[in-house]
This record gives C-alpha cells, sequence and structure tokens, in this order.
C-alpha cells in the first residue's frame, strides 16, 4: 500500500486549520468558522511516483485544549505550524506550537512546515514574510503562505511536508546504522 503518515496541523484558532485541510481534501472552501476540538482526515496520494497514505489531524487552537496539544506532538510525524498573516497573536501562538514540537520530540530537528495562511489578505497583513525568515533563519524549515480561499499553496504544503518526513527518515535510519556499526566495532575491540 505504500507509507503511511501521520500529519498534524497546529496553531490558534481562526487562522484557518480546518480550512486549509478541507481544501487539501476536497478542493473546497469553507466559509463558515467552527471552531475544531480535533478532526481526523485520510488522504492517499501519490508524490515523487511513491504512494503515501495521510492520516492528517486537525487540531483544536483555543486555550481550553491546549492539555491535548502533548498527545497531538507525540503522534505525529510531521507538523504543519499555521498562524495567519493578518495576526501577530496567532504568530505568537505558531511559534509556541513549534518550540513544543521540538521539545515533546526532544530533537533540534523534526519535519515542520511553517504557514502563513490568508495571503489574500495582503492590506491587513500583520506579518511579513521578512519577519518569519529573520525569526526562522537559522533552521533548515520550509516557509509557505497560502490561501485557504483562493487555494494558493495549499497541495505545496502537503507535498513538501511529506518529502520532508522521507528526508528525515533516511537520515535517522542512517543514524542508527552508524550507531549500530560503532557499537559492533567496540564488541570486537581486545584489550589486553
Amino acid at each position: 500500500m505504500g507509507e503511511r503518515m501521520r500529519i498534524v496541523i497546529v496553531g490558534s484558532g481562526g487562522v484557518g486549520k480546518s480550512a486549509l485541510t478541507i481544501r487539501f481534501l476536497q478542493n473546497k472552501f469553507i466559509q463558515e468558522y467552527d471552531p475544531t476540538i480535533e478532526d481526523t482526515y485520510r488522504k492517499t496520494m501519490t508524490i515523487d511516483k511513491k504512494s503515501v497514505f495521510l492520516d492528517i489531524l486537525d487540531t483544536a487552537g483555543q486555550e481550553e485544549y491546549t492539555s491535548m496539544e502533548n498527545t497531538y506532538y507525540r503522534s505525529g510525524d510531521g507538523f504543519v505550524c499555521v498562524y495567519s498573516i493578518t495576526s501577530t497573536e496567532s504568530y505568537k501562538k505558531m511559534k509556541e506550537c513549534f518550540k513544543n514540537v521540538l521539545m515533546s520530540k526532544d530533537q533540534k530537528y523534526f519535519p515542520i512546515i511553517i504557514v502563513g495562511n490568508k495571503c489574500d489578505l495582503k492590506a491587513k497583513r500583520e506579518i511579513t514574510a521578512t519577519q518569519v525568515a529573520r525569526d526562522f533563519k537559522k533552521t533548515e524549515y520550509q516557509y509557505i503562505e497560502s490561501s485557504a480561499l483562493e487555494g494558493t499553496n495549499v497541495d505545496k504544503i502537503f507535498i513538501e511536508l511529506v518529502r520532508t518526513c522521507r528526508k528525515y527518515s533516511l537520515l535517522i535510519k542512517e543514524q542508527e546504522k552508524k550507531e549500530k556499526s560503532k557499537k559492533k566495532s567496540k564488541k570486537n575491540c581486545i584489550i589486553m
């Protein structure tokens, strides 16, 4: 069947996490805002000639559900950290989510795509791409601006995240091989 990946979408309420997910899955835009507690979606697709089954977890953004965040962070193979380009507060929350993912995974790097949603609302922009680049300049994380309303870069978010997850998986396998070979070489040492 191909590989399976659990993608977790995090960020504050009202930034368009559900709208991005529905746009990706059904190519339609949902107008009404209905706060999500937790929704799981599934999609099978082919990326770079390889089949992948995506389990997409659309998470709650409201503060009353933050206790659920640790469960989300532990369960994901890759993350989409979303904020609205029209909200400084949502950007702060996204950076907090980003840090929490890395802490829960106990990693300096993990497959994450940073998404500035609502790029169709340029006149209301509060966060610039330059600011995001400055805040994340020492990292290898991709930044994508999107619009669930217009469909701008929505597929790209998920495609790039799958590619990032695959690269990360290969990197981890290589590290594990190196560690095994180090252990084997230590076992064969004779101390006289």
